[in-house]
């Protein structure tokens, strides 16, 4: 799964800069830019995200929250598996028509140590030699339960760890090369095939 990720906004960053800048210029002074977070992300924030632009060509970010609330319950599901992505009453008209792109830093997981796994250690995962990330995610908007007023919400996809996740943890987000954000995005039919591709090779770094 992935519980948490980090969006990096040094200068050094420029990607992770230009998302925030747009965001900026389109929604400032607005409430989801109010509460929009950088450094370390945890369910139910507001982060940046990328949709698909109107005109079809490259895309658009904007403050979107994590997770969709449960259905009938407490709390929000923030990860949707890709091999059951397509047949979840939650998650397949997202599939279909609301796909965007999470860009990041990297992402947090955990790993037992220690007897019974009673002490976990914090990984932080990233590309090597790469500021930024692109996870695959789903969109869709609901009904604040409080005020009435539509938010728009996100999930990210997981998959099977590869190689060199795989000793920390057996999910990982499903990470989209930068040449495949327009088949993700736009070519929806085509673009399912990303989602059976072995992720890329990640560098982890325990946080102390």
């Amino acid at each position: 799964m992935c519980g948490r990720y980090v969006i990096s906004d040094e200068e050094d960053n420029i990607e992770i800069r230009k998302i925030i800048q747009e965001i900026d210029e389109k929604f400032m002074g607005t409430p989801e830019r109010e509460e929009m977070r950088t450094g370390e992300i945890f369910p139910t924030n507001i982060a940046p995200v990328l949709l698909p632009a109107s005109s079809q060509n490259g895309f658009r970010a904007v403050p979107l929250k994590w997770g969709f609330p449960r259905f009938g319950g407490p709390g929000v599901v923030i990860n949707a598996r890709q091999e059951t992505v397509g047949v979840k009453k939650m998650f397949r008209s997202s599939l279909a028509t609301r796909r965007c792109v999470i860009p990041a830093s990297g992402f947090f997981e955990w790993k037992e140590s220690g007897l019974q796994g009673k002490k976990k250690d914090k990984y932080l995962l990233r590309l090597p030699n790469a500021p930024i990330m692109y996870l695959a995610g789903l969109y869709n908007s609901y009904p604040d339960p409080k005020t009435g007023k539509k938010y728009g919400a996100f999930v990210i996809l997981t998959t099977q760890a590869n190689n060199s996740m795989r000793a920390i943890h057996d999910r990982m987000p499903v990470i989209l090369s930068p040449k495949d954000l327009p088949l993700w995005l736009y070519s929806h039919g085509e673009a399912e095939i990303l989602l059976g591709e072995e992720g890329p090779e990640l560098v982890s770094y325990m946080v102390v």
